[in-house]
């Protein structure tokens, strides 16, 4: 007798197949005396696309107001009796139920990325196994939140580091990332509930706490001395564009730069609507190509309350706009928060010292934003640009005001180039918009418009020996 072999059908998943569900998490934020109402929202409505940039899915939010985030549960009994029944915890700080292992450890312990195992509960009766604080929390309150919830607790400061981490690309990227990581999960590391004891052989008399500790300083010293050598080479390259025309695009974190980028150099770079889709500074030449040709970057993207950590390791990515002759600040105009994120996008560059580098507002995705809304605009900025990036007449406008810009400041001047020499000709049409071109007994004459430092260089190159 023959068997028929049967064959699924492929457009229902096997069990195998099956996804594991997206894990739940609840927000929590506390609300000061000094955070109005709107900005309060704002802020959490922020933190849960942060959340959803993790891959997360809110189910519930809980907000109180307090004089401040030092209380050592963060919340008031009541609310927090209220976040333990969503999450299925006991509410109480004390409890004598085991804490769960602390997110460091679990990094530092390599125990997966942020995926936690789903109840076997449908998903209707699944509890939040995370929870988001929209503040940065001490270790100890981590670890009471932890032992009231029965959750995972992280806060904003760790949402974010783990968002770059899942974001780096470039190997200058990854090793930023990491050491940010570290310098967050060094404070918070704690004794496994295992229990820590002593080490046996190397590091006799150490306990787990200490030794792990050792170790991630060991490994901070490793990943700066690799960083150092990568970003020598970044100096390098960016030393070698020091006298080309540069623009560099800073702003909020999904304000629209790489839709820009995009528009602007007709570059694939990634334009995804996430937080942080763009980690890795990105340098194209504007199109179409000019003479002498502007180059744009892509910069990494700002956010309130971005990690210090995160804004020192991320230097040589930043520098870009240190050293770039126009920044060009794009703000999502249809954000009703877009002053706020404004101003995080200048502080930040304020940090590094970047606020003396000459710069214009870009008031993007016009496109959403109604006409009352775009008289508004027009008066409280009135030297901004209004545009949006999908829109092919804004970006040839937003092309020609920074080609006016570097126009501004270019002089004219007359270069002779040697018979001898005529291997530098394609030198001086990279750095200057050669005018015209002519002969005479010492070699080529050319009029060259460009910038005083580029054609003081040129002028240099000529006269070496």
């Amino acid at each position: 007798m023959r068997f028929l072999r049967f064959r699924p059908n492929r457009a229902t998943p096997s069990p195998m197949e099956t996804k594991p569900p997206i894990p739940l998490a609840v927000l929590v934020g506390i609300q000061t005396p000094d955070v109005d109402d709107a900005a309060h929202a704002a802020s959490l409505e922020e933190l849960g696309r942060l959340v959803k940039t993790l891959g997360y899915e809110v189910a519930g939010t809980v907000s109180q107001k307090r004089e401040g985030t030092g209380a050592g549960s963060l919340l008031g009994s009541g609310k927090l009796a209220e976040l333990a029944g969503l999450t299925g915890g006991p509410g109480v700080v004390g409890s004598m139920a085991p804490a769960v292992k602390s997110k460091a450890r679990q990094r530092f312990e390599g125990a997966g990325e942020t995926a936690v195992a789903a109840d076997a509960e449908p998903d209707g009766a699944r509890k939040p196994g995370f929870v988001i604080v929209d503040h940065e929390l001490s270790p100890s309150q981590i670890r009471n939140l932890e032992h009231a919830t029965g959750a995972q607790v992280l806060d904003r400061t760790g949402v974010i580091v783990e968002i770059f981490h899942r974001h780096a690309n470039t190997r200058e990227a990854k090793l930023q990332v990491e050491m940010a990581r570290l310098k967050y999960v060094a404070p918070r590391l704690r004794e496994s509930s295992g229990g820590g004891g002593r080490q046996q052989g190397p590091g006799a008399g150490e306990s787990t706490l200490a030794l792990d500790r050792r170790k991630i300083r060991d490994r901070l010293a490793e990943l700066r001395e690799q960083l150092d050598a990568v970003q020598r080479d970044s100096d390098n390259r960016r030393s070698a564009r020091r006298d080309q025309l540069r623009v560099a695009l800073v702003g909020y974190t999904n304000a629209g730069k790489s839709s820009l980028m995009r528009a602007l150099t007709g570059s694939q770079v990634l334009v995804e609507d996430k937080l942080f889709a763009t980690l890795d500074t990105t340098v194209r030449i504007l199109q179409p190509e000019t003479r002498p040709r502007v180059l744009i970057s892509d910069t990494v993207g700002f956010i309130r309350q971005l990690p210090h950590d995160l804004v020192a390791s991320f230097r040589s990515t930043l520098a870009e706009a240190l050293e770039a002759s126009l920044l060009l600040f794009v703000v999502d105009a249809s954000d009703p928060t877009y002053e706020a994120q404004l101003e995080v996008s200048r502080s930040v560059l304020r940090e590094i010292g970047a606020d003396a580098v000459p710069s214009r507002l870009l008031l993007n995705k016009m496109d959403r934003v109604d006409a009352a809304g775009r008289a508004l605009l027009m008066a409280k900025h009135p030297d901004a640009i209004l545009l949006s990036a999908h829109a092919p007449e804004d970006v040839s406008a937003l092309r020609d005001s920074i080609i006016a810009f570097f126009e501004a400041a270019m002089v004219e001047d007359v270069l002779v180039l040697p018979y001898a020499k005529q291997g530098l000709i394609g030198e001086v049409y990279e750095s200057a918009r050669v005018l015209s071109e002519g002969y005479d007994e010492t070699g080529r004459v050319l009029r060259v418009r460009g910038l005083p430092g580029a054609i003081t260089r040129l002028r240099r190159s000529l006269a070496a020996g």
